[in-house]
Parts: structure tokens; C-alpha cells; sequence
């Protein structure tokens, strides 16, 4: 799921580079003092998951993204996430590039973010076990659908003759999707019944306080 070193032409480097920093600027702004924790902690999971669990499938090979679970937690502030993890894996481990960090910045963020709009606030007025699994896998799968869709799209940019390699991993990244669903479904049920505030937003937990 990363566009390696090299291979997006210059303009279509730049332009993620710019999308992914007013994504980035957006989450930095609305970063409280209340999510570092929570950004800090989804950063090392995200680095540390695309390390270790990397299964092959035929010709390719796909790992977990988490970018659905990141959304609905964090929101805005999942782009700062990517791009901090997405930059270590560059430089520590060449997955991706530094060059093209603006472009996978952009196909794994952003679904986040679309993703928290979509399910966090189902998920705060959730009452149930199996809603709230319900939810989170549905996270988890559109998240990771969307991040294929952008990282398609991303390669038929940089040169139709590369759509070949998205062929090649839509059947691997259709059954990484559904093991992501699952995982997130049961991540966020086991979170919504034992620390449910973690989904809450910053003005949320402001508000809460007043109360």
C-alpha cells in the first residue's frame, strides 16, 4: 500500500505533498493536550503492525493499515499520525518514500478521517456490544477500501502500465480488508464497553466536564 521511492512524477509528488499538509495542519490545530496519548500510542501500533504483520498473498504481499481505527478516535489528528509513522518506516526501513510521503500520507489519512465522520458519532450513542462491533468493523472495512481506491488511483497517475500491480493485489488486499474489519469491530466493542471516553472528541470531553 505505499508508492515507492521514485516512482510518482514530480507534479503528482508535489501534489500530495500539498493535499497531505493542509491535512496535517488541520490535525494540528484541533490537537488538544488530551489526544497526544492517544496520537502518540496509534502512531507506534500503525509503525509497528505494517512491520511485523506482513502476509504474503500470490504475488503480493499487504499488511494492516488501522487506518479505521484511527479515524474514529482521532479524526483530523489521524494525518499527523500517518505522516509521522509513514516517515520513520521511509527512513528506518525504505517502505514508501520521503518523496512520495505526501501521497501515502494522503491514501492512508484520509480515510480516517472520512471514516470518523461517518461512524464516531454512531459509535458514542452505541448502547450495545454488537452495535458497537458492528461499527467498528464497518470502520475498519471502509477505511481500508478506500485507502486501496486512493492508492490506485495513485498508480494510474504515475503511469497507466502500473494499474497491472493494482490487479495483482486486489484479491490480497480483499482479504486484508476483511481481517481488518474484523479486528477493528472487536477492538472497538472491547473499548466501548471498558473505556468508552476514548472516542470522544476534545470539545466533547470538555463539555463532559461541565456537566
Amino acid at each position: 500500500m505505499h508508492i515507492t521511492e521514485g516512482v510518482a512524477p514530480v507534479h503528482l509528488a508535489l501534489a500530495g505533498a500539498a493535499i497531505a499538509a493542509g491535512g496535517v495542519a488541520a490535525g494540528l490545530r484541533v490537537m488538544k493536550d488530551e489526544q497526544i496519548p492517544r496520537a502518540a500510542l496509534m502512531s507506534s501500533v500503525i509503525f509497528i503492525s505494517s512491520l511485523v504483520i506482513r502476509l504474503p498473498f500470490g504475488p503480493s504481499s499487504v499488511h494492516p493499515i488501522l487506518n479505521g481505527l484511527t479515524g474514529i478516535i482521532l479524526g483530523w489528528v489521524s494525518m499527523p499520525v500517518f505522516l509521522v509513522s509513514l516517515f520513520l518506516q521511509a527512513l528506518l526501513f525504505q517502505f514508501g518514500g520521503v518523496t512520495t510521503l505526501g501521497i501515502n500520507t494522503v491514501t492512508m489519512g484520509l480515510p480516517a478521517v472520512v471514516c470518523f465522520y461517518l461512524f464516531n458519532g454512531p459509535l458514542r450513542r452505541s448502547r450495545s456490544w454488537r452495535r458497537s462491533f458492528l461499527t467498528g468493523a464497518a470502520a475498519g472495512t471502509v477505511a481500508s477500501l478506500l485507502s486501496f481506491v486512493l492508492w490506485s488511483i495513485a498508480l494510474m497517475l504515475c503511469g497507466k502500465q502500473l494499474m497491472v500491480i493494482a490487479a495483482l493485489a486486489l484479491g490480497p488486499h480483499i482479504a486484508i480488508t476483511i481481517i481488518e474489519g474484523l479486528f477493528t469491530g472487536f477492538v472497538v466493542a472491547f473499548l466501548s464497553r471498558v473505556y468508552p471516553a476514548v472516542f470522544s472528541t476534545p470539545s466533547l470531553m470538555k463539555r463532559g466536564r461541565a456537566d
